[in-house]
């Protein structure tokens, strides 16, 4: 899934921006699509530990997957 993230990235930046508020343009353009960088930027705006910031990626991913497989 992140795949396709990752390679709609400048489509998704909406997304995350809606999901992660705290998130700013320059953080989108350092984070790129790469999950990595996601995870570490959100560890660093919310004070979230590894695990929560991991288990909102996943839940974002998977609504990500809901969305594009309702525009099917």
């Amino acid at each position: 899934m992140w795949d396709r993230i990752e390679g709609a990235w400048k489509q998704m930046t909406g997304n995350v921006k809606q999901q992660w508020g705290r998130l700013t343009d320059d953080d989108m353009t350092v984070i790129a699509g790469k999950r990595d960088q996601l995870l570490g930027k959100i560890q660093e705006r919310y004070g979230y530990a590894t695990d929560r910031a991991e288990a909102e990626i996943h839940s974002f991913e998977k609504r990500m997957d809901e969305a594009a497989k309702a525009r099917s």
